[in-house]
């Protein structure tokens, strides 16, 4: 554990107006705790141009809360000048020529990338596992996984090596991962952060996402965010605002709904206890808790309506990872373009990639279309629909990040679930209605952590925010740092 990197963004900031500690000092302590790494939290590093951007920060006021704070960005953010794989064989060596929209809007508010983390390959996956570098476990037990895709970034969280890292949620890849790491992971409303230079999953469901270590700081990450991009035309053009607002001010509504059916196949007496008792506190605060009767055929359906989807979306959206621009080439005579495609994708996919992208191709079929991916579309209509018409009379949907102990790596499993548990699939919700979404810490069980979920309406991520604060002061629970042994 470094001495200033544990520490959240709010403190840091206050270190440095004060001059306590500069820049350059609050870097190399970043980049200490990257060298020391045993989680293979990384895919590559920018030490020389953090080093070099944080020596040129003489002064930081106190209206300047991000400058000068370094910060961690998934794999699968462009990054001008620093390889960028999406923990894929397939682009190892590529280097961008430009940085995303997110990356360059944290360096004008003054931040400093310092490095590159791991994830599971091209976003897709949940477990942390199938980068191709290898498992990224739990900090809080090796033997588990820390969830994923984002598994790099909340990792590096938990183990204090930085304040703040960037991720990308499809189906809830930053907030899972930040149930099972005991950070706060938000998900804005889809198309209120530029996905321009964002490696696509699922482009309809795919959103910047981010870890902090407590509420008020991912306000101010999110003011910095959000904002229309002429480089992505399906960002929003509405009027920017100042998040952090909403936390110090507490802006909440009054409404808070959970689902019985979620309630009823709860099996973890602790995690269904904890979430039970924080509703109760909520009641006490003054807030409405309503029970709400969400079709349980409609829970079930998040799991296959998920899965055709996405793997339809990725299909076409990675078409252009050919092994030509960027990537190992094949080895052998080539005699086709089809012939070296062919090549080069067996070589630079997993097993993984290979499976999602046939089930794509196959749902995206015109013999298959009517019954696979148009049928999937219908069915993420109607679960849409049904969570707006909850959204009709209630503010937010309050429900746990996670149901149980993380999964142990040895026990994973590649088959496909034929009865998907709708509970570990619930986060997708707030992808296929692009609502914002925030998981932060609620408890721990033998030591390892779990969280809850808020999700709200569009647009009103400041809201989410602020109800996240007033659960953060119940539980009590925010800053937390996985401790050395």
């Amino acid at each position: 554990m470094t001495k200033w990197m544990n520490k959240p963004i709010s403190e840091l900031h206050d270190a440095l107006v004060r001059k306590t500690v500069t820049p350059l000092q609050l870097v190399q302590d970043c980049i200490d705790g990257v060298k020391a790494d045993k989680g293979n939290c990384f895919e590559a590093t920018a030490f020389d141009q953090a080093l070099a951007e944080a020596a040129k920060i003489d002064d930081v006021k106190p209206e300047e809360y991000l400058k000068g704070i370094p910060f961690l960005a998934k794999d699968n953010f462009s990054t001008k000048g620093v390889e960028t794989t999406a923990s894929s064989d397939i682009l190892n060596g590529y280097v961008p020529l430009f940085d995303a929209t997110a990356i360059s809007r944290l360096k004008r508010a003054g931040m400093i990338m310092v490095a590159k983390t791991t994830m599971d390959e091209l976003a897709m996956g949940g477990t942390g596992t199938t980068g191709h570098k290898g498992n990224t476990p739990n900090p809080y037990d090796p033997e588990r996984i820390v969830g994923g895709s984002s598994c790099g970034s909340a990792a590096s969280l938990a183990y204090g090596i930085a304040p703040l890292a960037l991720g990308s949620d499809t189906g809830d890849s930053v907030r899972k991962p930040a149930s099972y790491s005991a950070t706060v992971g938000f998900k804005a409303t889809w198309g209120r952060i530029s996905r321009f230079g964002l490696f696509p999953f699922a482009t309809s469901m795919d959103a910047v996402g981010f870890f902090t270590r407590n509420v008020l700081d991912a306000g101010y990450v999110l003011s910095a965010l959000s904002g229309h991009d002429r480089m992505d035309m399906s960002s929003s053009s509405r009027k920017k605002e100042k998040y952090e607002t909403y936390v110090e001010k507490k802006k909440t509504l009054h409404r808070i709904g959970y689902f019985r059916a979620v309630v009823d196949a709860m099996t973890d007496p602790i995690i269904k206890e904890s979430y039970l008792r924080l509703l109760d506190r909520l009641k006490e605060r003054g807030f409405e808790v309503v029970c709400y009767d969400y079709p349980e055929k409609l829970l079930d359906a998040l799991y296959p309506t998920y899965m055709i989807l996405s793997c339809a979306e990725s299909t076409s959206n990675n078409a252009n990872l050919d092994g030509i621009r960027f990537g190992p080439k094949p080895e052998g005579t080539i005699e086709t373009y089809s012939d070296y495609m062919r090549k080069a994708r067996t070589r630079g996919f997993s097993d993984l990639i290979k499976r999602r992208f046939v089930i794509g191709s196959f749902s995206l079929l015109s013999a298959n279309q009517a019954e696979m991916f148009n049928r999937a579309q219908k069915a993420r209509r109607l679960i849409v629909d049904e969570m707006n018409r909850f959204f009709d009379s209630i503010d937010y949907l309050v429900v746990p990040a996670s149901y149980g102990k993380p999964k142990k790596i040895a026990e994973l499993s590649t088959a496909w679930s034929l009865k998907p548990d709708f509970l570990d699939n619930i986060l997708t919700l707030g992808n296929f209605g692009g609502y914002p979404s925030l998981t932060l810490p609620l408890g721990f069980e033998d030591g390892l952590p779990f969280g809850v979920n808020v999700t709200g309406r569009i647009f009103e991520d400041g809201y989410v925010l602020g109800l996240g604060k007033e659960i953060e002061e119940l539980t009590g629970l925010k800053d937390i740092v996985k401790e050395d042994k």
